[in-house]
């Protein structure tokens, strides 16, 4: 801490980026398929969330995550959702949150300025056109784009689909002064790759993980999410508060 501290001391109005993964909303009860061995509420994640697997069996995949949304609705933000919020107010317009979760709850905390690089659970989207809708209740084949009456499909992105908002985000990692990996695996490209573009460009690095995952940041602080955010949250209020 005390090096983050001496590198923050040089930058009066730092460039913040923090990337989120599960960890975060596994303390709001959101579970993902790492902790099952490649499954994902005891579904394949090869038959719920590829391409192939929805033209395989689409009733099935709209039926997983209709439940998912049900459950998404139900859950409610952690603390560490809250510190999140906290440390964007704390550095305002240069603060970026860039998100691998498909849950809202980071909405829910207060963040603002916030991309989902890996879609929203409570949308939808249309095959045909790409319109984006909100989209709460259950989705089922029957439903049709409001815009041309194509096929409608959860609005998430499934492996070997390209994440979204990618210029953007490598724009903004690129010029970041200080990177901060929250509650993820490090191990899902390219967002497994944006720490090592930032330390790159010169930005500090820090991983908050509930085990450290052995890549190379500059600072690693391990354990929950809901005690670690609030720790650096403390640390970067001493810098820029007073």
């Amino acid at each position: 801490m005390d090096k983050l501290l001496a590198f923050l001391k040089t930058k009066r109005n730092p460039k913040v980026i923090v990337l989120t993964g599960a960890g975060v909303s596994a303390e709001s009860g959101i579970r993902t398929f790492r902790e099952t061995g490649g499954l994902w509420e005891n579904y394949n994640v090869e038959d719920v969330a590829t391409p192939e697997g929805f033209y395989s069996n689409p009733d099935l995949v709209y039926e997983f995550y209709n439940v998912r949304r049900k459950q998404a609705k139900l859950s409610e933000p952690n603390r560490g959702h809250f510190a999140i919020a906290e440390l964007e107010e704390l550095f305002g317009n240069n603060f970026l949150l860039v998100t691998q979760n498909v849950d809202n709850l980071h909405e829910q905390a207060g963040s603002k300025n916030i991309l989902h690089m890996h879609g929203e659970l409570l949308k939808a989207r249309c095959f045909e056109c790409g319109t984006v809708i909100d989209w709460e209740g259950d989705l089922t084949s029957d439903d049709k784009c409001e815009s041309c009456s194509g096929p409608m499909r959860p609005h998430v992105v499934w492996f070997n689909e390209m994440p979204l908002y990618m210029d953007e985000i490598i724009s903004a990692v690129s010029d970041c002064d200080l990177f901060i990996a929250i509650g993820t695996s490090g191990v899902v490209y390219p967002a497994a790759s944006f720490y090592q573009m930032a330390s790159s460009k010169g930005a500090h690095t820090v991983e908050l993980n509930l085990h450290p995952t052995g890549a190379n940041f500059d600072t690693i602080i391990d354990g929950p999410s809901s005690r670690t955010v609030d720790m650096l949250l403390k640390e970067l209020r001493s810098v820029y508060t007073n």
